[in-house]
């Protein structure tokens, strides 16, 4: 029998895993060659050609609806800005109920509060911890005008499901793709799946250029309020000839010229970086399979997965050791595996203390609002069971991962599983 190292025996690693490393010589060139031009940005906050950019934002922008099959791409500085600008081009004011996913980034769910929105929180799928389309049926209301979906940990929603949903309802879908670029779903590009999509460009996401985000979507009306969002869109309005000025108060969500040189060389290599996650996934999932109390990733038929990272669940009762202990014992093998992802947000201070903007608690205290506020423990079961029982994770699969380190990680977790009772 092995002594495991967390008691006192020799780890199957003991040195660090390399890093994800995606900038080369042809990031550098590109920013070299911004800074040569003398041109940072050159967005103006006034309608004139200058109100959608540079250069090098416009050809990302062209790039990106290109490489995606869409119509529209719209830059960004971040894919929480992304959100924003799509929640506020979907016409959300205060009271109306949006319904998002309980386990992901907060800024998919606070989205819909910057406008006076409702988060509504459904629950997840317990296999590919996406929104369950049959919790969204659920809670859906007379007040509910949209729904943010997000592609969790890379496997795209059920979207086919999801977008009849919101058709029978006349509700507009947010696509947050920031975890799924490069994934597919039934042929199609993860991120062009609902009215409109979002991308995260945050530096330890696929690809990326520090941070930055691109809004895609095939509706011309949504482009249009995007930009304007994006961009001052209040003082653009007038001269631009915009009568809907709902949500019409811009911000500045812009792209530098040097995040867009970036950006555009990324996108370029997105085959390259998603292929290898794709790869040392399939390789854990044959290896791992079977072994007690775990269970890899699950792939829906037609899905091209993305693999930000690799998740698992875990049964306590099949091995007898808690998920705590049993994802010690791996940290202390040198794998660095996590329990849980975040906790559910509705369980967040500011959810269960209702105050967002003021003292006086709005958008949660709005008069208007008709509806019945619920972000009590126990909300999202699904969601709970994940979090704090059964889910572990790992970033095993980018493009830096050798296959020894691949073989290490393996035969830490069939140690550990075959010496349970050590545990125990």
């Amino acid at each position: 029998m092995a002594k495991l190292a967390i008691n006192g025996g020799a780890p199957v690693r003991s040195t660090p895993f390399p890093q994800y490393v995606t900038i080369g010589e042809e990031e550098k060139r590109a920013v070299m060659e911004v800074l040569d031009s003398t041109v940072l940005s050159k967005f103006l906050g006034t309608w004139s050609p200058d109100f959608y950019g540079g250069p090098r934002v416009q050809k990302l922008e062209r790039e990106w609806a290109e490489y995606f099959g869409i119509r529209h791409a719209v830059s960004v500085n971040s894919a929480t800005s992304g959100l924003y600008a799509a929640v506020g081009a979907a016409g959300i004011g205060p009271g109306d109920e949006v319904i998002v996913s309980p386990y992901t980034m907060t800024a998919s769910a606070t989205a819909a509060l910057v406008y006076g929105g409702i988060p509504v929180f459904a629950d997840i799928d317990p296999e590919t911890f996406c929104l369950s389309p049959a919790s969204i049926r659920e809670r859906i209301t007379p007040r509910t005008k949209a729904i943010i979906v997000v592609d969790i940990f890379g496997h795209p929603a059920e979207m086919n499901e999801i977008m009849q949903i919101a058709r029978e309802h006349h509700l507009v879908v947010i696509e947050d793709a920031a975890q799924a670029p490069g994934a597919h779903y039934h042929g199609r590009n993860a991120g062009t799946l609902a009215d409109m999509g979002v991308f995260s460009l945050n530096y330890h996401k696929t690809i990326h250029c520090g941070e930055g985000g691109v809004v895609v979507t095939n509706s011309d009306e949504f482009a249009e309020r995007l930009q304007l969002i994006r961009n001052h869109g209040e003082v653009v309005v007038k001269k631009k000839g915009v009568t809907n000025l709902v949500n019409m108060v811009g911000f500045n969500y812009r792209m530098t010229e040097i995040e867009a040189a970036i950006a555009s060389e990324q996108l370029k290599k997105l085959e390259s970086l998603v292929a290898p996650r794709i790869e040392a996934a399939e390789f854990l999932t044959r290896e791992l399979s079977g072994l007690p109390g775990l269970t890899p990733p699950t792939v829906r038929p037609n899905v091209r997965h993305g693999y930000y990272i690799y998740v698992m669940k875990y049964d306590a009762l099949a091995t007898g050791v808690s998920r705590e202990v049993f994802a010690k014992a791996l940290r202390a093998e040198g794998i660095p595996l996590g329990e849980g992802y975040v906790e559910p947000i509705y369980l967040q201070p500011m959810y269960q203390q209702r105050i967002a903007f003021g003292k006086g608690g709005f958008p949660f205290t709005y008069p208007g609002y008709q509806g019945v506020l619920n972000y009590e423990k126990g909300l999202c079961p699904v969601t709970e069971r994940m979090h704090f029982k059964e889910l572990l994770h790992g970033d095993f699969c980018h493009a830096g991962m050798m296959r020894q380190d691949l073989e290490d990680i393996v035969c830490a977790f069939r140690k550990v599983s075959k010496n349970t009772s050590e545990l125990a």
